[in-house]
């Protein structure tokens, strides 16, 4: 096996000697050739010798990696602004463990445009989906409350799809008469005139309110001109809405016309919260918001990576001129000559000093300790509750990864089991599993939640069982502290059956809640927990896990139970079968999206020839007898 490069000096003096001092992206690579970091620089050569040097002040997870890297690897590129763009792709590629990686934040909202479809939707969504790479995603949006008022506003100025599904299939809905909807279920416009609609709604989100009002104005004066009143009224009152938009949130700057980002950060030990506000003539018209691991890098880095992966998502109208930064940047001509690269005219990247724009980045900064407060009291709240489950169950350190089981059905049927993790008290959907119920007892008209919380624990731990070898709870296993069964002693029983049969017994904590009273059961004893208080910490944690485990198993079960129904509709038409049933659903969603489709619609389906469908359009069109 291979020694690391800092164990071996000449392998590590040859390497450095191999890497030019040209623009580029470097890899790191651990033992397993796994790649554990990527970077950029202008000179490749210099910036990777900077790791190694004994004099370098590096984070203590940088310094902690650089132990671990056997090899690196370059790739050149022409310019500095090409090393950023691969560098980006590459991360996204490889996710490595020890570049800043900015976390999902579910708790704010983004505001989704799905260019993907013809007649694209606008609504607001906390989870990020890539569904299509033409659907563009604004956010993560800080106050709610006025993003839900602005979007409610723009619906009302602008004749946008107002339905995800039609209401009728013949005619429009009450929308299209009263001006909310352009009659896209009845296609009474063409999707190049509406997506020209929905252009000037996507200019909002993208700071260019300013703009739309000058191409509003220049309209109505051409209208009023040409005496036509009424499209001349409704522009202006377009005008005034769009003028409304954020009226109180001017912000006192010497020149109004500059586009500009500020960008600041609050960290502590664990989290760095960062706050990004858009600010475009004069007015706050954004404010963003990301979250990172404190440990990752330098908050100099951690501001370099965040603003990257911003505009990385960003068009290149969405841009500013200028980007305010809390502290200097480490790579910041590359950043710059990037974003001035995209925009196509130059984009000024700096650290203000004094009078207003350095207010401004001390008001960033304010947002951002409020937020960093928030986290603080959120993460203290779970240390509390790990603390107390820890005592509660006389576990020897606090519980890392608990996972929680629950069964879901009706009568039998259609009975599934979810599994949901909690990584340190917080949910970590990612570890989120679905389980359909193999036992062919339970059916419709026959259910057995013991024996299927047993089948899915059996079939959950079966890689684990009658290991000689003591198993870690480090948080790279996935092996839990403590198992939550959804139920009360019987459940519990007909788990440990299965965990004895295993040889888990002695390495897995596993325990039930009971719903009615939140009473906690531990095996081999009849009464629960004379402390199973309700209101305990620990317990809290428990309920949480068990509510996520109800949810997540009622709303697998629904989607199932569905499919389903919708099979059953179907299997009514000879000639379709299970596999092509499938192929339908998948590109039409829904039935009842199959029975407006039109026969060339579903002829485009795969494995649909022409006779099918119009096999298919007749089951649900028959003519008139």
């Amino acid at each position: 096996m291979t020694e690391p490069l800092l164990q071996n000096p000449e392998k590590l003096h040859a390497r450095l000697k191999e890497i030019p001092l040209e623009a580029g992206v470097y890899f790191m690579r651990d033992r397993h050739d796994g790649v554990i970091y990527i970077g950029k620089s202008k000179a490749l050569r210099n910036r990777v010798r900077s790791y190694f040097r004994s004099s370098q002040d590096l984070s203590p997870r940088i310094a902690m990696m650089v132990q671990l890297v056997h090899e690196i690897e370059f790739i050149v590129t022409d310019s500095e602004s090409e090393a950023l763009a691969l560098e980006a792709n590459l991360i996204k590629q490889y996710q490595p463990y020890y570049n800043v990686l900015l976390k999902d934040d579910k708790k704010y909202p983004y505001v989704c445009i799905t260019w993907s479809e013809d007649y694209p939707r606008i609504f607001i969504t906390r989870k990020r989906r890539m569904g299509s790479t033409k659907d563009k995603y604004y956010g993560p949006y800080v106050d709610v409350f006025n993003l839900k008022r602005t979007l409610g506003i723009i619906k009302r100025a602008f004749p946008l799809r107002q339905r995800p599904i039609p209401m009728f299939k013949d005619r429009p809905c009450l929308n299209y008469d009263m001006g909310l909807c352009p009659g896209v279920c009845q296609e009474k416009i063409s999707p190049e005139e509406y997506r020209k609609t929905m252009l000037r709604v996507a200019m909002i989100f993208q700071g260019r309110s300013s703009e739309l009002v000058e191409a509003f104005t220049e309209k109505m004066e051409v209208a009023a001109e040409n005496l036509e009143f009424e499209k001349a009224a409704d522009l202006r009152d377009r005008i005034q809405v769009l003028q409304n938009l954020n009226s109180n949130q001017k912000v006192s700057l010497p020149d109004d016309t500059v586009s500009r980002d500020a960008i600041a950060l609050a960290y502590d030990d664990q989290h760095t919260c960062i706050q990004l506000f858009q600010i475009r003539a004069g007015r706050l018209v954004g404010r963003l918001a990301f979250l990172a691991d404190s440990q990752s890098d330098t908050p100099e880095a951690i501001l370099q990576r965040t603003l990257e992966a911003h505009y990385q998502n960003c068009d290149p109208v969405e841009i500013p001129n200028e980007v305010h930064t809390q502290l200097e940047l480490p790579e910041v001509e590359i950043l710059q000559a990037w974003l001035s690269d995209r925009k196509g005219r130059k984009v000024t990247i700096a650290t203000p000093q004094r009078q207003l724009k350095a207010e401004l980045i001390e008001m960033v900064e304010r947002n951002a300790q409020y937020e960093l407060a928030r986290i603080q009291k959120q993460s203290d709240r779970n240390l509390q509750g790990l603390e107390d489950l820890a005592e509660l169950l006389n576990l020897d350190s606090l519980p890392h990864r608990i996972e929680g089981y629950d069964i879901s059905h009706i009568q039998g049927s259609d009975a599934v089991a979810s599994q949901v993790v909690f990584i340190d008290g917080i949910p970590a959907k990612q570890h989120y599993r679905h389980y359909k119920i193999r036992n062919p007892d339970v059916k419709a008209g026959h259910s057995d939640d013991f024996a299927s919380l047993a089948e899915v624990i059996a079939r959950r731990f079966k890689n684990h069982a009658n290991h000689q070898s003591p198993i870690t709870n480090s948080p790279e296993t996935d092996f839990p502290d403590v198992v939550m069964i959804d139920g009360g002693k019987g459940q519990l029983s007909s788990v440990m059956k299965i965990i004895d049969k295993l040889g888990l017994r002695d390495r897995l904590t596993v325990i039930s809640l009971a719903k009615k009273r939140e009473e906690i059961f531990l095996p081999e004893q009849s009464e629960p927990l004379i402390s199973g208080d309700p209101e305990r910490a620990g317990v809290q944690v428990l309920r949480r896990l068990r509510d996520e485990a109800h949810r997540f198993a009622i709303t697998f079960h629904r989607q199932k139970r569905s499919q389903r129904m919708q099979r059953s509709h179907l299997d009514q038409i000879t000639g379709l079968g299970h596999h092509r049933q499938k192929l339908l659903l998948e590109k039409f969603h829904s039935v009842e999206y199959i029975r407006q489709a039109s026969v060339e619609q579903i002829a485009e389906t795969d494995g649909i020839g022409k006779k099918l469908a119009q096999h298919i359009y007749n089951h649900f069109h028959p003519a008139p007898e």
